[in-house]
């Protein structure tokens, strides 16, 4: 059965790669240049994965 959120072999083997292989890139940069520690990278990380988290419009109360 094929998840709403899986890529296709292809992507996985395309774009999919190249996508991923640019982020630990940038992140690697961003460690050189800032000396920063990799939790920060982590929570940048984290922020940018929340702009795509879909938005829970249940409130608990």
């Amino acid at each position: 059965m094929k998840s709403k959120f899986s890529f296709t072999p292809e992507q996985m083997n395309t774009v999919v790669e190249d996508t991923y292989s640019k982020i630990i890139n940038e992140c690697n940069n961003l460690i050189m240049e800032t000396k920063c520690p990799n939790e920060q990278i982590v929570a940048l990380l984290s922020v940018i994965a929340s702009n795509y988290a879909p938005l829970n419009e249940e409130k608990t109360f």
